[in-house]
């Protein structure tokens, strides 16, 4: 992958979504954390009309400490995998406000240590909530860079380590937002719309530029 194609697709991909940003709503870290731990097989859209019935009551994570599995799964019942969801985000919400002082510690290694967070939700966390340079690779990022041929891992943290070596530092964090953007809008699974793909020149699949 010649480093010149891919300073022009991160250009073209700039000019195209310019205010890229999580579509996550949240105030503090710990709504972010939390808000990502939901977004697991759950739309954004889905998520925002979840957490505001969660936070208006308990804002951080020793509120929601105080809250029982019943009530938990009543409030995010309608958000895919929620017995779960609950069980991990009660888990790491007494986690959070008995170890580390009701804050949510700004360390990758920290936060993966945590009940139902892996690697892309803390890399989500420490990019939008603390501005660390950090690619979550989530399934849109996955599938546009390896349609586009930056990579060609068959997992998650394959992908994010081949994104860091072809990818400007600088660059990582409001990337990933490039790329989920684009795989929402244009990129998609499902019937891509390579014909008003802003990059298609430059994909690997279809593309005809050197």
């Amino acid at each position: 992958m010649s480093a010149y194609k891919v300073r022009q697709v991160l250009n073209r991909l700039a000019e195209t979504y310019p205010n890229a940003r999580t579509e996550l709503d949240y105030d503090t870290p710990w709504q972010l954390l939390v808000a990502t731990m939901l977004s697991a097989q759950c739309t954004d859209k889905r998520v925002n009309m979840i957490t505001p019935r969660i936070f208006s009551d308990y804002p951080d994570a020793e509120h929601l400490a105080q809250v029982s599995l019943d009530e938990m799964e009543a409030l995010i019942h309608d958000c895919g995998l929620y017995h779960t969801k609950s069980r991990n985000i009660l888990a790491t919400a007494r986690i959070v406000s008995e170890t580390y002082g009701n804050q949510v510690p700004a360390d990758r290694d920290l936060l993966m240590k945590l009940p139902g967070v892996g690697r892309k939700t803390a890399n989500v966390v420490m990019s939008n909530a603390f501005g660390a340079d950090a690619i979550a690779v989530d399934t849109h990022v996955f599938r546009v860079t390896h349609r586009l041929g930056w990579a060609s891992s068959k997992d998650p943290e394959g992908t994010e380590r081949e994104l860091m070596e072809i990818l400007p530092k600088r660059s990582w964090s409001v990337a990933h937002h490039w790329l989920i953007l684009h795989g929402r809008r244009v990129c998609r699974a499902v019937r891509p719309d390579c014909a008003q793909c802003p990059v298609a020149r430059w994909c690997a699949q279809i593309g005809i530029a050197p």
